[in-house]
C-alpha cells in the first residue's frame, strides 16, 4: 500500500490573522504555491477580530522604525482594499485631545512625527476641536483626516478568500505542535498531519514566542498578554460622538489609551484598557490557566514591569472592575458621558513581545532562523498597528525570505 505523499508547499504560513494572511496573499500573486495552518476554527479569532477596528495613520511611531513606514502605507492601502472588494469602512479622521497643559509637550512630539512620516495633521484650540466633535473637552486637539475605519475580520476573511482562489490553500483547526528544519525544506508537524514547507512563516501572535522554542530558536522576548476591555455607549452617549476621539498617549507605554470610537456598524465604544490577562486568550477575568499565568508573573521582564508600573497596573485593574472608574476617565474628554451609559462590549487580548530586562518591545519585530530553503522567518511582535499594516507587511515578508519586490495592490 502506498501511503500518500506529504503535502508540499513553496511556502507555509503558521497563523490564520490577518499578517499571516496578508502574507500568504503576497505570496500567492507571486504564483508560488502557499498554504495558511491555523489552529482555530476560523480565521482572525485572537487580535484581528478583536480589536477598535480603526486604520491608523501612522501618527505616533518613531520615524524610521518599522511600525511608521508600514503603517503610513498600510493607511492608504487598507482602505483602497476596502473600497475594490466592497467591504465597510470611512475614512472619518480622528481628533487627539490633550485635556492637561502636561500634555501638551507630548502633542507637540506628535506633531513632530506626523511631518516626519508625512501624516497629515491639524493643530486646533478649543473652537477648534469643537468643529469636529462638539461635545470633546480639552485645552489643544491635533486633527488627523486620513485615520478610518473598517471591520478587520471581514478584512482578513477576504484575504483568505483571495489566497484560496488564487491557488493557495487554508487549513483551519489545525494546531502546530514542532517545527524541523531540514537542509531543503521545513516540516511544519500539526496534530492531523505533516506539512512541507520550502520556507515557512510563523505569525503566531499569542504563541509566536512558544513557536519560536518548538524551531529551536531562542526568541529573546517573551508575549506577555494585555487584555483590552470596551464598553459600549448607550444611544444618547453615543450621540455625542462623530467619529475618532483620543487622548495623548503616554509614551512610557505601547498602548495609546482608552479612545471612543464609532464603527462602521454605527455603534460607539470605548476602550481598550490595558489589563494582564491570566491567560493567554484571557479574555475575561473568569478565563484562568494557573501553568500560563505563573509563568508569566515569574518572567523577570514581568517582575520588572511590576515594580517599575505597579501603579498604572492598579488603575488599569480599577477601571476594568468599576464601571465608575472607567467612566471617570472617559469623561476627561466627554464629561458628559455617565457610567450608566457603558456598557460591557467585548474584550481582545494583546500579544506584547517584552525582553527579559522589562523593555516591552514598541516596534514589529521579525527574527530570521536561516536563509533560504528550509528557513523560518517568526514574527514575534505584531500588535496594533499591524492591522493596518498587514498588507505592507505581507509584502515585506515576502521580499525578506525570497527577494522579490510586488506592487501595493492599489498599484497592481
Amino acid at each position: 500500500m502506498t501511503l500518500p505523499a506529504t503535502p508540499r508547499f513553496d511556502m507555509v504560513v503558521v497563523g490564520g490573522g490577518i499578517v499571516g494572511l496578508a502574507t500568504a496573499h503576497a505570496v500567492a500573486r507571486t504564483g508560488r504555491s502557499v498554504a495558511v495552518v491555523e489552529r482555530e476554527p476560523r480565521l482572525a479569532d485572537h487580535q484581528t477580530g478583536n480589536n477598535s477596528n480603526v486604520i491608523h495613520s501612522g501618527l505616533y511611531y518613531a520615524p524610521g522604525g518599522l511600525k511608521a513606514r508600514l503603517a503610513v502605507a498600510g493607511c492608504a492601502e487598507t482602505v483602497a482594499f476596502c473600497r475594490e472588494h466592497d467591504l465597510p469602512h470611512e475614512v472619518c479622521g480622528k481628533l487627539v485631545v490633550a485635556t492637561e497643559p502636561e500634555e501638551l509637550p507630548r502633542m507637540a512630539e506628535l506633531v513632530r512625527r506626523g511631518a516626519a512620516n508625512g501624516v497629515e495633521v491639524h493643530e486646533l484650540d478649543r473652537d477648534g476641536m469643537r468643529v469636529h466633535e462638539p461635545h470633546v473637552r480639552g485645552i489643544a486637539a491635533l486633527h488627523v483626516p486620513s485615520t478610518g475605519i473598517c471591520d478587520y475580520r471581514l478584512v482578513a476573511e477576504k484575504l483568505g478568500e483571495l489566497v484560496t482562489k488564487e491557488g493557495g490553500e487554508v487549513h483551519l483547526g489545525r494546531a502546530v505542535t514542532g517545527l524541523v528544519r531540514r537542509r531543503d525544506d521545513v516540516v511544519v508537524r500539526t496534530e492531523s498531519g505533516d506539512v512541507l514547507g520550502t520556507q515557512v512563516v510563523v505569525c503566531g501572535g499569542l504563541r509566536c514566542d512558544e513557536l519560536a522554542k518548538a524551531a529551536g530558536v531562542d526568541p529573546g522576548i517573551r508575549i506577555i498578554p494585555f487584555r483590552g476591555e470596551y464598553s459600549g455607549f448607550s444611544e444618547r452617549a453615543s450621540a455625542l460622538v462623530k467619529g475618532l476621539i483620543y487622548p495623548v498617549p503616554d509614551p512610557a507605554f505601547p498602548f495609546l489609551g482608552v479612545h471612543a470610537t464609532r464603527g462602521v456598524d454605527g455603534h460607539v465604544h470605548a476602550g481598550p484598557n490595558a489589563v494582564l490577562a491570566l491567560a493567554r486568550e484571557g479574555y475575561s477575568w473568569g478565563t484562568v490557566k494557573p501553568k500560563e499565568f505563573l509563568a508569566t508573573i515569574a518572567y523577570p521582564g514581568m517582575l520588572r514591569i511590576a515594580k517599575e508600573h505597579w501603579r498604572y497596573g492598579f488603575g488599569e485593574m480599577h477601571r476594568s472592575l468599576s464601571r465608575k472608574a472607567m467612566v471617570k476617565q472617559i469623561q476627561r474628554m466627554l464629561p458628559e458621558v455617565a457610567a450608566s451609559d457603558l456598557s460591557p462590549a467585548g474584550a481582545g487580548v494583546r500579544a506584547q513581545a517584552v525582553k527579559a530586562d522589562g523593555t516591552l518591545v514598541d516596534d514589529f519585530l521579525f527574527v530570521d532562523q536561516g536563509t533560504g530553503a528550509g528557513s523560518i522567518l517568526h514574527v514575534l511582535n505584531a500588535p496594533s498597528p499591524a492591522a493596518t499594516a498587514a498588507l505592507p507587511i505581507g509584502r515585506e515578508i515576502l521580499e525578506r525570505l525570497t527577494g522579490e519586490r510586488i506592487a501595493p495592490l492599489e498599484a497592481a
